[in-house]
This record gives C-alpha cells, sequence and structure tokens, in this order.
C-alpha cells in the first residue's frame, strides 16, 4: 500500500491556513459560511447554521438554583390572603408536609407602560418592565431538583442527553476561533454538577466550557491558561506538527469524531492564550460599569457573561450557586428573609445586564431567559419549629414563572397565568419542551429537525415533544 505524502511546512500551512489540521479547521469554516453544518457529521443540522431567519444570534440563560418562588416575584395572589391558613386542596410537592395557605408578605405593583404587575423585590428589573416577557404558565414534569434541573437543561430527566447550549453550539457552530461556542458559568458545582453543560453523545467540542467566578485572577478563572515553559512561537510550531501527524492519521481513520474533538480542543486552548486574558478580565470594565452590576458572585458573573456574549460566545448559562449552597433559592424554610436577601442580588445585576445590553446594542439580538427548575407551593411547608415567621416553602412544578427578554420576544407582555391560588398553570400553559422550541426558534432552528444519530435513533433537544410558543413571539 502507498505510504501517504509528507508535506512541507509550507504547503501544510498554505493548506490550512493557521495551522489547523484539516479536520479541525472545519470548524472554523462552517461558523464562517464556508461549509454548511452538515459538512462534520452527515447530521440534520441546518444548512448553513439556519431553518429560517433568526431573531437572536446568541442566548444568556440566567439560572436561578434551587427555584425561586412564582408567587412572592412575578404572580400575585391576593386570594392567598383570603385563605391564609386553610389547607391546601392537594399537596403538590408529594411529600405530606403541607402547611396552611401562605401569603406573600411581598407588595406587587403595575410598572411601566405595560402596566406589567412585579414584586417590589425587584425594584431595579421593574425599570425593565416594557422590555420584559414574564411567563406565568411554566410548569414541568416533577418537583425534584435534580430531574428537574435535567429537564430544564437537557429536556430529559436523565443525565444522559446533552444541554441545551450544547444542542446551540452544535446546530449552529462557532461564531469565533479564539473562545469557545458555550461557556457555563458556575460558582461551584451546581446539584447533577458537570452535566447540565455537557456534550453527552454529541462531538466534544459542544460541552460546554465551566468557568468559576469565585475566583477573579485570570489564571485561576481559567486553569493553564498560560504555559510556564514555552513560548507562544514554540507552541504554534509544536501544533502544526501535531497537525500534520493528525492529518496523516485521519486519512487512515475517516470519521474519528473523537480526533475531531482533540484537534479543535487543542487549537482552541492555543488560540485562548492569546485571547482570553483579556476576555474575562473584569477589570477591564470602567468602575460604574462594576459598581451597576454589584460586587457579588453573581454580578461578576453576569458581567463576564456579557463580556463573553460581545464577543461571540453563543451561548453563556450563568448558574446561581453559592459556594457552599448548591441550590440557594430552595427555601424550604426562611422563605421571605431568603427571597430578600436573593432577589435583591439577582435584581441588581440582571437588571444591569439588560440595561448594558441594550446600551450597547445587543439586546435586540440577544436572548435573556431567568428562571429556575420549577416553582415554590403557594401553602407552607410544615417544620419541626412550627415557627410561622421562619415558614418555607416546598418544590412546586405544576404552575411557575420564568421571565425572556431580547431577541425576538414580545416586549412589555405576561404571558398565561396560574388559577388564583397560583397551584397550576391553566391558561396558555407552557412545559420545559415548549420553552426549548422557542428558544430555538428565536436561534433560527426548526426543533423537529435538528437531530442527531446515536445509537441507532435520532435525538433531539425536545426528544418527541415541544410546540413554539407563538405569543411569546415579537
Amino acid at each position: 500500500m502507498n505510504q501517504p505524502s509528507i508535506l512541507s511546512r509550507r504547503q501544510w500551512l498554505r493548506r490550512s491556513g493557521a495551522g489547523f489540521g484539516t479536520v479541525g479547521m472545519l470548524g472554523a469554516m462552517q461558523a464562517s459560511g464556508i461549509l454548511g453544518a452538515n459538512a462534520i457529521a452527515g447530521d440534520n443540522r441546518p444548512a448553513g447554521g439556519l431553518h429560517h431567519a433568526a431573531k437572536a444570534k446568541r442566548v444568556i440563560f440566567l439560572f436561578m438554583n434551587g427555584a425561586p418562588s412564582h408567587v412572592d416575584t412575578f404572580d400575585p395572589k391576593p386570594e392567598l390572603l383570603r385563605r391564609e391558613g386553610e389547607a391546601p386542596p392537594d399537596d403538590i410537592s408529594g411529600r405530606k408536609r403541607a402547611g396552611g395557605m401562605m401569603p406573600s408578605p411581598f407588595k406587587f405593583a403595575r410598572h411601566g407602560e405595560s402596566g406589567m404587575e412585579m414584586s417590589e423585590l425587584f425594584p431595579h428589573l421593574s425599570r425593565h418592565a416594557d422590555d420584559l416577557c414574564v411567563v406565568r404558565s411554566m410548569h414541568t414534569d416533577v418537583p425534584n431538583h435534580e430531574p428537574g434541573l435535567l429537564l430544564m437543561q437537557s429536556g430529559h430527566q436523565q443525565p444522559t442527553r446533552p444541554s441545551l447550549g450544547s444542542w446551540l453550539s452544535y446546530g449552529l457552530g462557532n461564531e469565533n476561533e479564539n473562545l469557545p461556542s458555550f461557556v457555563a458559568i458556575s460558582p461551584g458545582l451546581p446539584v447533577v454538577g458537570p452535566q447540565l453543560w455537557s456534550n453527552a453523545f454529541l462531538p466534544g467540542q459542544h460541552q460546554g466550557m465551566e468557568v468559576d467566578t469565585n475566583q477573579t485572577a485570570i489564571d485561576q478563572l481559567i486553569a493553564n491558561i498560560h504555559n510556564p515553559n514555552l513560548t507562544r512561537e514554540t507552541q504554534r510550531q509544536s501544533l502544526d506538527l501535531l497537525g500534520r501527524l493528525n492529518e496523516i492519521h485521519q486519512q487512515k481513520r475517516s470519521g474519528n469524531h473523537s480526533l475531531e474533538t482533540h484537534i479543535r480542543s487543542m487549537e482552541l486552548a492555543f488560540q485562548m492564550q492569546s485571547v482570553a486574558s483579556e476576555a474575562f478580565d473584569l477589570n477591564l470594565e470602567s468602575a460604574t460599569t462594576r459598581e451597576a452590576y454589584g460586587d457579588t458572585v453573581y454580578g461578576r458573573s453576569c458581567l463576564l457573561g456579557r463580556r463573553l456574549l460581545e464577543r461571540g460566545v453563543r451561548v453563556v448559562q450563568v448558574f446561581y450557586v453559592d459556594k457552599g449552597n448548591k441550590q440557594p433559592w430552595d427555601t424550604h424554610s426562611n422563605n421571605n428573609a431568603g427571597h430578600q436577601r436573593l432577589c435583591a442580588d439577582s435584581d441588581r445585576a440582571s437588571a444591569a445586564l439588560l440595561t448594558d445590553l441594550k446600551q450597547r446594542g445587543l439586546l435586540e439580538d440577544t436572548l435573556v431567559v431567568w428562571g429556575g427548575e420549577f416553582g415554590r407551593t403557594p401553602y407552607s411547608q410544615i417544620d419541626q419549629v412550627k415557627d410561622a415567621k421562619k415558614a418555607g416553602r416546598d418544590h412546586h412544578h405544576t404552575g411557575f414563572s420564568m421571565w425572556m427578554a431580547g431577541g425576538g420576544i414580545r416586549r412589555g407582555t405576561t404571558f398565561g397565568a396560574t388559577d388564583d391560588l397560583g397551584m397550576h398553570a391553566v391558561e396558555n400553559r407552557v412545559h420545559v419542551h415548549d420553552l426549548h422550541a422557542t428558544m430555538l426558534h428565536l436561534m433560527g432552528i426548526d426543533h423537529t429537525r435538528l437531530t442527531y444519530r446515536y445509537s441507532g435513533r435520532d435525538y433531539r433537544l425536545t426528544d418527541i415533544h415541544g410546540r413554539v410558543v407563538k405569543g411569546l413571539l415579537a
């Protein structure tokens, strides 16, 4: 058998541009439109990256781990006050620890030209009432954190499927060669952990890159960002040599997705050395901007998210996680005090993000999503202390609220409704699968056609479910 010819370095650079292996170049060529999205895997991704015109180019999901209370935030229920202390019609949590109906102590008021009703816990966000679409009719399948988190992040209750960010990266490719297409900002590991940004069976380059914003120094925020022994020129030479060897290897093993992933990962790691220090350095922002977001872990996470979005990162997930608490919004006790503290932090930074995106002309094609894995019960949770001032709320999955803003979302809108007690979504119900289908639609993807064949069947983010919720679209 003839041996493959060895290219000279000049020939190699001529064919490979900046030194990528031919296979490693596919991601960049796809992102720039030189190749259609089907070029890598022969799959059902959109040709050219889109099934239809996109309203949003990028997405940031502000995820409140542990689940906020809808009746204390975006879904006022005056009927709860009239029926305070009454036994609930049923125990949604299934844990047999339901107390009496518990009204919210927080006042609601109308804001903006739209007259959107919001809790007093959101003084900053209320200024954006006319930018928001609050969905009051969300519902999901189960009131437990692990399956609820997985369903919200991957469309499936078991840790076997790709995450939302990985599906978007896979479907749309990367907009730049120097940063990953999907970044998960998680200050500490949430419940379930890295599976929430996993690529699962999709090619490895679509896994989210985790960033821990408990750290602020660049070399701690991103481990091993600089090589302590080799210069950039020497690393470039080494990577070029590896590219030559990998091309020879690839000629004998066509369709080896693991090799493609390794090539892309090495090239991306090299490219990040030149841009990551700038992209991840929050000290380059003005003191005024940093003050607007707040000097908290969540505030820094939102500010970093904006910096990454404007530098071409396609998907940013911001997980609200305390270093010592994997699900801070899980207020089984002290619900009222807990929501005062949590909402103050989330309100300030989330509103600053919207303001910042708007001032930079990015909001109209950036999709912003805020919410948790489910809601919290309109009734109290019985505890051993039985101190009404420290009452909590249990898990609640049959009706809860989320909000969206930006790219293609109908502004100043309250969509759907729960019943008078906030127990069940009853009007214009939106399931998690519907949310995912709508998000993909706004990004230019038909959720029924974004599939990947694995183990003999075609998989998709929404499985066999989901519909685009047209009432959410501008």
